[in-house]
């Protein structure tokens, strides 16, 4: 990769243990604020005007990485700034146009394709400093998917459809014929078997593409432990491809001329591409797609969509450095950049699967099923049944500006189309009930809350008060006429087609599990009380529907959830929000047991430990306020 030097940053000034002595790092000179031009970042590693002095505790691995110590309060932010330098600062385009033009000389004429990456993607790669996950790069810098990639994402192809006309496992489709008559085997009878007949070449994106490396983001919020269920933000920045075209050359060997060869692997290769290569591929990653060829054969349902409010956001970009005076260190304040990502709705779908799941079955039960469909590493790998995309996704309008300005500004919003498909792991005899099974949970995601940031609430306007930011929240709305999406009028119909569409979930998951799901009896998935919870759709849940005016800029339902009457004293004495009923961020990050979202004539509210106050308090209060006519409880469902 290709750093460009940065311009003469000034004295770096970061924490240093005892010995070497400490440098100064009181306020700067100039005051150190608002990223001023005399501003040094506090990594040692990017100023070049001044040597630095590594510390003693480093490990030789660590003086090599960062020149500091191990612990060092500025190594996140650092690792981002790095990241973002090698993605801003690269520039491939000379160097690629010289490696297509040789995968097209090599290949020979009509054996070579171009290939569109529709979103992102990630192939081999290895660990870098700090466990930053770098993608494939060649001897020289360049990203590139090598050749054996290629050739295994071929000959896997092949054993796949092998194990399907010849009804075999894959040990037994590995040794067939076919395989080796293709791809070459040290086992084939036949001598002339046992090398390989085509040629894989190196494939390399085309030039020009704008920001090719690109830093990208994963955020592992939910992780088992045991039986139950730890909230844990843990942001990791890594780089990957971003929407790039690749050349694929490939040729028969100066041994072959068996040009039918040539095309049943290509053909073979095409359709690997098609279904995804690399990591993360049933999250949106890897997908390569050859002009003309655009619906995947597996996908079995699309949705048009449309995000307003807070939007999904990607990684946060690094600004600058400021110093603090009030905790006297260098801090910095990433900015959120809006991407629609298919990984948010994967992510969101497997939360609303796992809620609905822990109210039925055992958490082991309910862990076991969740790897099956949404894949997992622990307790062990699995690649999941089904694959979520998305196609021609898009802000189509930015968020509204921090400033005053930006008062003005219309709410965000992003577009594009969810895709679901089965993955090569979903059983033929499954695939009708888990086909069911997510199209009703694609409903129930879009009718209990948003995505993204601001999942947990409505969009509503803020320009009300003096200060951005001028939205929260975010609704997400179903692009399609299909009768599927059709609400109905009235708060009493809503709770019938909720209960029916929840009854359909069951069922299919039912079949799934070769059991019936007894959903009139849900379970108790742990203890409740004032300021613990769990959250899952189980006994102590209550999911009701209700309608009311808005006030103050909220949907009803919010404005009550954030009236006077429910707020409490906070450490200073002053009326704030409760953080057992809103949730809060201090200390460690309680995220709101409570999920709002607005269907436009009526509102749908679901509270987790709904069984203890503040939470029990909330739901009487929503049902003080509203008419009988304008309130139904949709869960649990009656015999």
């Amino acid at each position: 990769m290709v750093f460009e030097r940065p311009k003469k940053l000034g004295k770096p000034q970061p924490k240093r243990p005892a010995t070497p002595p400490k440098r100064n790092i009181d306020k700067p000179k100039n005051g150190g604020r608002n990223g001023g031009n005399g501003d040094p970042p506090p990594s040692p590693w990017l100023n070049c005007d001044d040597e630095p002095n590594p510390t003693p505790t480093a490990s030789f691995v660590e003086y090599l990485r960062w020149m500091r110590e191990p612990d060092s309060d500025y190594k996140d932010p650092t690792k981002v700034q790095i990241l973002q330098m090698a993605q801003e600062g690269a520039n491939y385009s000379v160097r690629l146009t010289q490696l297509n033009k040789r995968t097209e000389l090599i290949a020979g004429k009509g054996n070579s394709f171009q290939v569109k990456c529709p979103w992102r993607i990630r192939v081999g790669g290895h660990r870098g400093p700090e466990n930053i996950l770098l993608p494939a790069f060649d001897a020289l810098g360049m990203p590139y998917i090598p050749s054996s990639t290629l050739r295994g994402v071929a000959r896997n192809q092949a054993i796949r459809e092998v194990m399907k006309q010849e009804k075999l496992d894959w040990k037994e489709a590995e040794k067939h014929p076919k395989i080796a008559k293709h791809f070459g085997s040290l086992e084939a009878e036949d001598a002339a078997n046992r090398e390989g007949k085509v040629i894989f070449l190196d494939a390399y994106p085309l030039p020009n593409q704008g920001e090719l490396v690109a830093m990208d983001m994963a955020n592992n919020i939910w992780n088992w432990e045991g039986k139950t269920l730890d909230y844990n933000p843990n942001p990791n920045p890594f780089l990957s491809l971003k929407e790039p075209t690749f050349l694929i050359g490939l040729r028969l060997t100066s041994r072959c001329e068996d040009t039918e060869i040539l095309r049943q692997v290509r053909e073979w290769l095409i359709a690997g591409l098609q279904s995804g290569i690399g990591s993360q591929v049933n999250t949106g990653y890897g997908q390569l797609i050859k002009a003309g060829k655009v619906t995947p054969k597996d996908e079995f349902y699309r949705l048009e969509f449309t995000l307003e409010g807070q939007l999904i956001h990607g990684r946060q970009k690094f600004t600058r450095w400021n110093w603090s005076d009030s905790r006297h260190q260098w801090q910095t304040r990433g900015l959120a950049e809006a991407e629609v990502r298919p990984v948010a709705f994967k992510s969101m779908l497997r939360y609303w699967f796992r809620m609905f799941a822990l109210g039925v079955l055992e958490p082991s039960q309910a862990q076991d099923w969740e790897a099956k469909l949404f894949g997992a590493i622990n307790p062990k790998q699995r690649r999941g049944w089904v694959k979520v995309s998305i196609l021609n996704g898009r802000v189509t309008q930015r968020e509204p500006r921090s400033n005053y300005q930006g008062k003005d500004d219309d709410c965000g919003e992003q577009q594009g189309i969810l895709t679901l498909a089965f993955s090569e792991e979903a059983a033929e005899n499954d695939r009708d009930a888990i086909a069911k099974l997510f199209k009703t949970l694609t409903w129930m995601m879009f009718h209990l809350g948003g995505i993204g940031q601001g999942a947990r609430r409505p969009c509503y306007s803020r320009k009300n008060r003096d200060r951005a930011p001028w939205y929260r929240g975010s609704t997400l709305i179903p692009e399609s006429d299909e009768e599927f999406w059709e609400l109905p009028d009235t708060v009493t119909e809503f709770r019938q087609l909720f209960q029916r569409r929840l009854q359909e979930f069951y069922t299919a998951l039912g079949r799934l599990f070769d059991s019936p799901i007894n959903y009139h009896s849900p379970k108790s998935a742990g203890n409740v009380r004032q300021d613990t919870w769990i959250e899952a759709v189980d006994s102590n849940c209550k999911i009701v529907v209700c309608a009311g005016k808005e006030d103050f800029g909220k949907p009803y339902a919010l404005a009550v959830l954030h009236s006077k009457d429910l707020k409490v004293p906070d450490r200073r004495g002053k009326q704030d929000y409760d953080g057992n009923l809103c949730g809060t961020v201090s200390r460690k990050v309680k995220p709101s047991p409570v999920w709002i979202v607005d269907l436009g004539d009526y509102q749908v509210v679901t509270v987790f430990g709904a069984t203890q106050n503040p939470r029990k308090r909330y739901l009487e209060e929503l049902r003080r306020r509203t008419s009988r006519a304008n309130y139904d409880e949709i869960w649990r469902i009656q015999r």
